[in-house]
């Protein structure tokens, strides 16, 4: 039988290149998940949104290059990505062909959505692109994709069926972070368009030296606030981009550290959108050896009601959450 190099035509190809090559077919997102036991089904959609944020990534980088000529209004290209982002994620699952998903549920729309091939036994949640905002001044941003077993509303913690979750984040480089309950593991977007392994079963520290604190600080309420100035006192570095995306990714690959969205005194029940952004980012804090809380619960032992619900959000190393929970819970 012929070797990888010999099948590859070695002689017509530089080394360097080559490596990639091997390197991508090797360990590439498909072949991890295959290996790591995910089911057959789980497996193929995971596979298919990976593709999906390839296609946004390039989108991402057309509209960049478009920002920078001065082409367009900042605002105008900010929304229509907004809008590229979700189309892409729902118009692509609807025409897969290979299995089928029960329902869609986006940021973007006001409802649960039926596709037309809705027979499949996962759901899927999407925020298509978190933190839009800040990509006229060229900051990182993402999409965060929640997996179910089963409908996505259906009077249970989300604990009991959200069964995977992804973050892909497009800065520098474009990066994923996938959870389907064995570890959480990151994969880099390689120069052949391969999602490739470079940090498997990701583990946070006890506790960090980072925190990124959301929200105005003159409507925290008065136990966060205390809870803030104590991890000041504590010597923790102030890290925050004001992108929930990168500012998630940074506590996960600094392996420590909190960011923090909390209840505010005009919005007393959270600004973080429940099944969009704070479920899917729990799950991969929690299976890599973090938590995320709301203040008193997991974020995970919550029931989701309704799309549009809201909650406060702590997530991080677990000194940080028993910290905070110390300081939210004290009368």
């Amino acid at each position: 039988m012929k070797s990888d190099t010999t099948m590859l035509g070695r002689s017509a190809l530089d080394p360097e290149i080559e490596a990639v090559i091997l390197k991508s077919t090797r360990r590439n997102l498909r072949t991890h998940l295959s290996n790591n036991h995910v089911e057959e089904m789980l497996r193929r959609l995971m596979a298919h949104l990976a593709d999906s944020a390839r296609y946004i990534a390039l989108t991402m980088q057309l509209v960049r290059r478009t920002l920078a000529g001065g082409k367009n209004v900042h605002d105008d290209a900010q929304m229509k990505l907004d809008v590229v982002a979700d189309a892409i994620l729902k118009n692509r699952l609807e025409q897969e062909t290979a299995f089928d998903i029960g329902q869609f549920a986006s940021e973007e729309q006001d409802k649960i959505l039926i596709l037309k091939n809705s027979r499949g036994p996962y759901s899927v949640t999407v925020d298509p692109l978190d933190g839009s905002s800040l990509i006229d001044v060229n900051l990182a941003v993402g999409t965060i994709i929640g997996i179910y077993k089963g409908t996505i509303l259906n009077r249970r913690p989300a604990r009991k069926n959200l069964v995977a979750a992804m973050c892909i984040v497009y800065g520098p480089l474009t990066t994923l972070l996938y959870t389907a309950g064995r570890g959480t593991h990151e994969f880099v977007l390689d120069p052949t368009g391969n999602f490739v392994l470079s940090n498997e079963n990701l583990e946070l520290r006890p506790s960090g030296e980072i925190y990124s604190p959301g929200g105005l600080a003159r409507v925290w309420l008065p136990n966060h606030a205390r809870f803030i100035r104590d991890l000041e006192k504590r010597g923790y570095k102030l890290r925050y981009s004001g992108g929930l995306v990168p500012d998630f990714n940074q506590v996960m690959l600094k392996k420590g550290g909190v960011f923090v969205y909390p209840a505010l005194a005009d919005s007393p029940k959270g600004k973080m959108r429940l099944l969009f952004e704070a479920l899917p980012l729990a799950l991969l804090m929690e299976q890599a050896g973090g938590r995320a809380t709301d203040g008193v619960r997991d974020i995970l032992d919550i029931v989701p009601k309704d799309i549009k619900d809201r909650t406060p959000l702590y997530i991080g190393s677990r000194a940080e959450i028993q910290l905070a929970r110390r300081f939210l819970t004290t009368k």
